[in-house]
């Protein structure tokens, strides 16, 4: 692994400690997902012990590599469940790892890769009381943050009091409680979370969006989010593969001529682009080999004292289709 330093910084003005690099689980804890290239990362076996296996290796090259924030939800399919055999396997120090999970989708692949359906979205009070207390029986007291999976405007759940009420009920009990966002309008939900009050107070303390070279409109509601003391969580970094040298199009050329003359990789500008903003406190990599995992790490080294980073961005709307457009995989 990289002899990279990672370093750490507090998560907005929580409290919590994470690392700037995190590990997200998305793609390590169910067989399918929208990940370009997962037919050669995983191959043929994505059994559930094979994929318990894999999310394990990763989970500790993460850890070696001083990665400390990871990053799990309800609808990773067995995500939580194969974090906590790695606990209980490892019994890391309660203050050498930040867990957060989410709560809002649900799975239902059926671990089948050909599923129709791979998840469903119902963000009402008895979604988020039954999944808080599954997280807790997996995760326990090493749950320290929980988020709304994909706010939207859409489904009101902004404006749901009595989700809000049980959302600041979590918090006085000592969870960090945020929000993530996705979609075109992920700067319009950030705005509006930042105005919620329930009895006079926010719930949300953390946000959780999409950012990357490709998809940068979010940029500055999370610099309004941050300067109010909120913690910055940036995930999709590499926009599901199409940051990396497996995608092709005239974005990876220009990133391409990039890493050439940074003698360094696609993944490396593009994760890097990302953790020089700053208003980032965690930027999320997907890895799912450790090759990748250690590719990624060296981002950190890269963002230092950079921000002239090639202009690809695309319209937020062409963004959002291609990446609705993925498919399962």
């Amino acid at each position: 692994m990289s002899d990279t330093r990672i370093p750490t910084v507090r998560l907005g003005s929580t409290g919590l400690i994470v690392s700037r690099l995190g590990l997200g689980l998305a793609a390590l804890g169910r067989p399918a997902y929208i990940n370009l290239g997962r037919e050669h990362d995983l191959g043929f076996d994505r059994s559930v012990a094979a994929l318990e296996r894999r999310c394990h290796e990763m989970l500790d090259a993460a850890r070696a590599a001083g990665i400390r924030y990871v990053d799990a939800a309800r609808s990773y399919g067995m995500a939580e469940n194969f974090l906590r055999t790695w606990l209980n396997a490892r019994n890391p120090p309660e203050d050498s790892i930040t867990v957060g999970s989410k709560w809002g989708y649900a799975y239902v692949g059926s671990w089948q890769l050909d599923a129709t359906v791979h998840e469903v979205k119902d963000l009402s009070i008895d979604t988020l009381r039954r999944q808080i207390a599954e997280s807790r029986s997996l995760l326990g007291d090493r749950l320290r943050l929980y988020q709304i999976h994909s706010a939207t405007l859409e489904s009101r759940v902004l404006d749901n009091v009595a989700v809000l009420r049980e959302l600041l009920q979590l918090r006085s009990g000592g969870l960090i409680i945020g929000l993530t966002v996705t979609g075109p309008n992920q700067s319009d939900v950030i705005r509006r979370a930042l105005r919620v009050s329930v009895d006079g107070v926010n719930p949300f303390q953390v946000v959780q969006a999409t950012w990357n070279l490709l998809e940068s409109s979010a940029g500055a509601a999370l610099a309004d989010a941050k300067a109010l003391g909120w913690g910055v969580i940036v995930k999709e970094a590499l926009a599901n593969g199409r940051l990396t040298d497996r995608a092709e199009g005239a974005h990876v050329r220009e990133l391409r001529k990039e890493a050439a003359a940074r003698r360094t990789t696609v993944d490396v500008v593009a994760l890097a682009a990302v953790l020089s903003q700053p208003w980032a406190d965690v930027v999320l990599s997907g890895a799912v080999t450790t090759v990748q995992l250690e590719s990624n790490v060296k981002a950190v080294g890269f963002a230092r004292g950079n921000d002239d980073w090639p202009d690809i961005a695309e319209p937020t709307t062409d963004y959002w289709a291609r990446r609705s457009a993925l498919t399962w995989q």
